[in-house]
């Protein structure tokens, strides 16, 4: 029997071992597809259920080089082969495939009262031409990451409307609009929900919110906003980050970061480091730093070694990304990107550091301001900055700050000599003759 379709969905078959549902999403990420999936038994019970939407930003080499971030979604292709139920000693299995040989699967283990999710396993296949052009290295690429999801109730549904992420190995996947339960009893789905951690009881996807980060400026038309917008009062809190390769560190950051956002409304947005983690990679001639400030806000910034071959190399920033997502339902805010970047360029093996405020011009609608910045991407020893290349905006400052007490003490210098030469006139005209 072939589904049918309803103005409201596609109806569900009447007996299958694994029914896969697909649904056009509303406005979101990058246009992906709501999928449904209803796992069934031998006696064609339900005993996993799961609707989600979800999508993946991709960041590949290609062949000069470069790298660049692919967005990949779920389109209306799916299948579900490899979906398994589970029971006491077995992990169930939800397993999906979409595109041209990409895959997303996650299982779930239980105890006596809960169940949870343990790993989730994607591979994204870098032959897909039409998502990955020009890539370096082709073929499937698999990474496996822990799962952050907390263990729920038996019988319980867990449900998630709010945006979750998780990074790994250049990939950052996206989930929203979550609903799940693993271990369905007696083929039916419960009726007490779980909820994680970002939602409310009155959560729904609605406008994103403001927050005391975000500073807005008031507009009356549809015409471009201006470039400037007026700065809050304080500047953005310092951040320290740092990334390790094995037990080592190799990569060390101070920054602090503001966006200047100029779409429909001129925001400026001062990034938290007190929410803020660090991910990314690093490399003998590349390295990225990825910043996600856990308000669905991803800043990449990538360094490269140039004159590989010569006496003396330099690093400097080529490269950066900029994501910014509605926390609530994950549809795109701003996607931002420019790799054609010649700045902090240091000496290989020192750091790199400009206290005053530097603006980085990422496109017409997006620049980044840093303050205090110290940054160090390669030949990091014993977790400690090494010796600092200066900015010339603070260069001009050290050089200035010298000539200022020099002319200053020129100045008393003159006013003791004037002085002087006062008082020994006023002592000769005190011995006049009789």
């Amino acid at each position: 029997m072939e589904p049918r379709w309803s103005p409201r969905g596609p109806l569900r078959l009447p007996r299958c071992s694994a029914c896969l549902l697909l649904l056009l999403g509303t406005a979101g990420f990058f246009q992906s597809y709501a999928v449904e999936v209803d796992v069934k038994d031998a006696s064609n019970a339900t005993c996993l259920y799961a609707q989600w939407m979800m999508s993946f930003l991709i960041k590949y080499e290609t062949n000069s080089s470069d790298y660049k971030n692919a967005t990949l979604s779920l389109s209306s292709n799916v299948t579900h082969d490899g979906s398994i139920c589970g029971n006491d000693t077995q992990a169930a299995l939800l397993a999906v495939q979409f595109g041209e040989g990409h895959s997303w699967s996650v299982n779930f283990t239980k105890t006596n009262e809960t169940y949870q999710a343990d790993f989730i396993t994607f591979t994204y296949n870098t032959n897909d031409t039409a998502v990955f052009p020009d890539a370096k290295r082709k073929g499937p690429i698999t990474i496996v990451v822990k799962d952050t999801m907390h263990p729920v109730q038996l019988n319980n549904v867990f449900v998630c409307h709010n945006t979750d992420s998780i990074e790994a190995e250049n990939v950052t996947q996206f989930f929203w609009n979550l609903t799940l339960q693993a271990f369905v009893q007696n083929g039916t789905i419960g009726e007490k929900e779980s909820r994680c951690d970002a939602d409310t009881p009155t959560s729904a996807p609605t406008v994103l919110p403001t927050d005391a980060n975000i500073t807005t400026a008031s507009t009356t038309t549809l015409s471009p906003a201006p470039t400037t917008v007026p700065k809050p009062v304080e500047n953005p809190d310092t951040g320290n980050y740092s990334l390790k390769s094995g037990n080592k560190t190799c990569l060390l950051a101070t920054v602090g970061l503001q966006l200047n956002v100029s779409q429909d409304k001129p925001l400026l947005i001062n990034i938290n480091p007190k929410t803020t983690s660090a991910d990314g990679t690093c490399g003998n001639t590349a390295a990225t730093l990825r910043l996600n400030d856990g308000n669905s806000r991803f800043i990449d910034f990538t360094f490269v070694v140039k004159n590989a071959s010569a006496n003396v190399r330099r690093f400097y920033l080529k490269e950066v990304n900029v994501t910014l997502l509605n926390h609530i339902n994950g549809s795109v805010i701003l996607s931002a990107d420019n790799n054609n970047f010649s700045k902090w360029d240091a000496s290989l093996g020192s750091s790199y550091m400009c206290r005053k405020e530097q603006t980085l011009e990422i496109n017409e609608g997006l620049q980044i301001h840093t303050f205090n910045l110290r940054i160090q991407p390669f030949l990091v020893k014993e977790n400690k900055f090494s010796t600092a290349e200066e900015c010339f905006a603070d260069s001009d400052l050290n050089f200035l700050i010298p000539i200022a007490v020099g002319m200053a003490l020129g100045f008393l210098i003159i006013l003791v000599f004037i002085s002087y030469i006062i008082g020994r006139r006023k002592s000769r005209t005190g011995y006049q003759s009789v």
